[in-house]
């Protein structure tokens, strides 16, 4: 029988049957006597989507699930719960029952299954260890499957739970049926992180196994695997990559949360924490936190403001928020304050931001590229800005695979965007970095520079500086650097603009500061940054003369006769 749904929207899933599993064979760890093991409810949301099913295929929706919650929420319980499912319980699909359900069975039926506990060090993978160890041995797991739960080791009745880390030689190539990779904001290619994730998701695909990464809050530019795995679901959410198959399950809180305000933080850790701090639709900020929870916000607010404690780790920590280096240009968090989907005025109320359309007044900036440094073309960016409310919108950024060192920018697809983008919008002004395509910039300014309203000087109305970076360029980044701020522009949270930005980092120079890469041979690309600038720039240029303002309604006038 197929797939039949019990109500209208619902989704075929093994999440019920492995929820109700875990809290009729696992203990509940950190407790003094037997409890069992009981999900939050935003717990169980995870695993419903984390097993759910394509109906037309049988195959799982996704390869593998990214978990992003604050230190302490309980992702590493939870994450060994699940291990421990896959190991021993029905979690392989096995068709439809007879009311048009699924049912699974377990992987021992298939092969063996081996469950892989994955950190960069032994340290890590114990604080999903641990509580796995207590879940087995304090719950009735241990008796009805047989299971020898050993201090390094799980043995069982076919199969085995294993700890792995970045030193073990016998990772590449190891069969795997499931894997947890933990704190993997820390998995960055000096300790190995990066080559061991590879491994093991070739390893657990192999098999048709599965994975799930449990990170804190990552700082952007580590090139960790939480970060790499963040551009990999933007990739897909904007239709940009070949596959659709990552779990991303990320919350932290607001963007405007102030630390310094006891309430403002409060509703932001009860935000990031959910159901582990008690809060629940039903709550009202000012009583205590609703059972069951187990965070105590109280203590996590006096950690915070322990004059001890770093704020950037805070954010990070506590409200889960996706921060920023030490000398990022913006941070995330007041990038993503700016996105159109999240932006507010003054009062905090809620600002609606219409989608660029054909016909709107823009200016736009050019950062390109055609050499390469040390094997890499640098990418080329290409980055509009509406006057009348100062959207800054992606284009077209062309970039190449870091692997890929002979790739250079495709001059035909660019310079047809170019002119698509004059026909398409009212472009009064065109800002463009002429280095190494002065020859196309020429062209550019023979074809539209009659049309620009705006232009970079009058003997070239498009290249801002034919000779070079001036002086200039360090007011300009500044001002946009305020914009973004203080809340003057918003954006549209396109990838390679929004990763950019944050790769950006500060480099000072005699009249100030400028944007560098992290570090000269970096892949990480800041093209798109630098024609942000130079698209706002001539936004504002474009302001100072009037362009782009809406009309106030001419009053009518009425002929009198004496």
């Amino acid at each position: 029988m197929p797939w039949k749904p019990k109500a209208k929207g619902e989704v075929p899933t093994l999440g019920w049957y492995v929820i109700d599993w875990i809290a009729e064979y696992l203990a509940a760890p950190a407790k003094g006597s037997y409890e069992p093991f009981i999900l939050y409810r935003e717990q169980e949301d995870f695993v419903l989507r984390y097993y759910e099913i394509d109906p037309a295929t049988g195959r799982f929706r996704y390869d593998r699930a990214v978990l992003g919650r604050p230190r302490g929420w309980g992702k590493s319980p939870m994450l060994g719960a699940l291990a421990i499912v896959e190991g021993l319980a029905d979690t392989v699909f096995d068709g439809w029952d007879a009311t048009g359900q699924p049912i699974g069975k377990p992987w021992s039926t298939i092969r063996t299954p081996l469950v892989n506990i994955a950190a960069v060090s032994e340290e890590q993978t114990r604080n999903t260890w641990q509580p796995l160890l207590e879940m087995l041995r304090e719950g009735p797991v241990v008796d009805e499957y047989r299971v020898d739960p050993m201090d390094t080791f799980v043995a069982l009745p076919r199969g085995s739970i294993r700890q792995i880390t970045s030193s073990a030689r016998t990772t590449k190539g190891a069969p795997a049926t499931f894997a947890v990779l933990d704190q993997t904001e820390e998995w960055v290619p000096s300790n190995g992180g990066i080559r061991l994730a590879q491994y093991i998701r070739t390893n657990c695909s192999k098999n048709g196994g599965r994975t799930v990464e449990a990170p804190n809050a990552y700082i952007p530019g580590e090139e960790s695997v939480a970060e790499k795995s963040a551009e990999a679901w933007q990739l897909a959410r904007e239709g940009r990559s070949r596959t659709d198959s990552i779990l991303w399950d990320h919350r932290e809180a607001p963007a405007d949360t102030d630390m310094s305000d006891r309430e403002s933080l409060t509703i932001g850790l009860r935000h990031s924490y959910g159901d582990s701090s008690g809060h629940t639709d039903g709550c009202v900020l000012h009583e205590p936190p609703c059972a069951p929870g187990h965070v105590d916000l109280e203590s996590q607010i006096e950690r915070i403001w322990d004059p001890a404690t770093d704020p950037q780790l805070a954010r990070s920590d506590y409200l889960n928020q996706i921060t920023h280096a030490s000398d990022s240009w913006v941070s995330a968090v007041e990038w993503r304050a700016r996105h159109y989907e999240h932006a507010v005025d003054e009062d905090g109320e809620r600002v609606y931001v219409e989608p660029v359309k054909a016909g709107d007044v823009i200016t736009m900036g050019f950062d390109g590229s055609m050499g390469r440094t040390r094997g890499r073309a640098d990418a080329t960016a290409l980055i509009g800005c509406r006057v009348a409310d100062g959207h800054l919108f992606e284009i077209a950024v062309w970039q190449g695979d870091p692997k890929d060192r002979e790739w250079v920018p495709p001059v035909d697809q660019i310079d047809s965007a170019v002119k698509t983008a004059f026909t398409t919008y009212k472009v009064a002004g065109f800002y463009a970095d002429p280095s190494g395509w002065n020859a196309y910039v020429a062209q550019w300014e023979a074809k539209f520079g009659h049309r620009l309203r705006v232009k970079a000087s009058q003997t070239a109305p498009i290249a801002v500086w034919p000779r070079g970076k001036d002086v200039r360029m360090v007011e300009w980044v500044k001002r946009t650097h305020d914009a973004i701020v203080n809340g003057e522009m918003t954006h549209d949270g396109g990838y390679y603009l929004t990763a950019h930005v944050l790769n950006a980092r500060r480099r000072t120079v005699p009249q100030g500061y400028l944007l560098y890469k992290s570090y000269p041979d970096s892949p990480n690309k800041i093209d798109a940054a630098y024609a942000g600038v130079l698209a706002w720039k001539a936004r504002l240029d474009a302001i100072a003369k009037g362009i782009g303002k809406t009309r106030e309604p001419r009053k009518q006038r009425v002929l009198v006769l004496s």
